[in-house]
């Protein structure tokens, strides 16, 4: 839980708050971005939520805190924002929460299709949530991109039974265990619209997924940045191989899609699948350079 005694001098007066415990993983201000924002190397409470709808949005960031580092100074029913999850995003699309500090806060998503349902990538292993997730139906695949991401992924493959899919090489000592090691680098196509797509670079396992030639789930290959205002990769954090990572970002060009759903940065919907394709080969000629 967050401490009131190690309360950030920059929060704004009043009952929401941040604390030292901090890790600057965005999580909060993605989810309340009216309440919460970055200074340095931590977040706080910009401005208290003036309302119902906002309270509830820093409620959702609260429990969503990897950290714990969201606190109140009066007592409030978590309830409701832990019922939000999963949240809806869009067409059977939804956001997990619950994001765990072993993957440094990436986000987390669920799938609902006639074909079996999907996660990508692992959240924390809230009884709540997985709770909510058997109610949905549960879950046939658990589609790791990368081995930072993984969470509590163990967890949920014996509650839920779900498949796991993981690159054979991001497999690591606590991931020996996934049921489907991905091999090579020539996409896998898992079911008729899910299709698995080796994007080397961040990691030398890195895969990024794609739903429907419409949603493409890219963990830490590819996210929106609102300041720049455009697609952007992580060049501060490539782990493997920037060359390979740009050489991936291209063979992207060969498929359609129209939202980027990271694990970390912000996820974008373009207007079309033409906005994305110039949206990525502006961000290529960016990562050539």
């Amino acid at each position: 839980m967050a401490r009131l005694s190690e309360r950030l001098p920059d929060n704004a007066e009043g009952d929401f708050y941040v604390d030292r415990s901090c890790i600057d993983c965005d999580t909060c201000t993605r989810i309340a971005p009216g309440v919460f924002a970055t200074a340095d190397d931590h977040s706080f409470v910009a401005r208290q939520p003036a309302g119902g709808p906002e309270r509830l949005r820093a409620m959702m960031a609260l429990v969503s805190c990897p950290t714990a580092s969201i606190g109140t100074v009066s007592r409030v029913d978590a309830g409701p924002a832990v019922a939000a999850f999963p949240e809806p995003i869009a067409d059977e699309v939804f956001f997990l929460g619950f994001t765990s500090e072993d993957s440094f806060g990436a986000w987390s998503y669920f799938v609902r299709r006639p074909g079996g349902n999907v996660i990508i990538d692992s959240p924390r292993a809230i009884a709540p949530l997985m709770k909510r997730i058997e109610a949905m139906g549960g879950a046939r695949f658990m589609f790791l991109t990368h081995r930072d991401d993984v969470a509590d992924h163990e967890i949920f493959h014996r509650r839920l039974g779900c498949e796991r899919i993981l690159h054979a090489d991001d497999v690591v000592a606590g991931t020996r265990g996934v049921e489907r090691r991905l091999e090579g680098g020539d996409p896998v196509r898992l079911a008729d619209d899910l299709l698995a797509i080796p994007a080397p670079g961040h990691t030398r396992g890195h895969s990024v997924l794609l739903f429907r030639d419409r949603f493409l789930f890219t963990g830490d290959h590819l996210a929106w940045s609102p300041e720049r205002r455009r697609l952007y990769a992580f060049r501060d954090a490539c782990w493997y191989s920037w060359t390979e990572q740009t050489r991936s970002m291209a063979r992207l060009l060969d498929y359609s899609f129209e939202w980027i759903l990271p694990g970390h940065g912000w996820r974008w919907h373009a207007p079309s699948a033409a906005v994305m394709r110039k949206e990525l080969e502006r961000c290529i000629d960016w990562m050539r350079a």
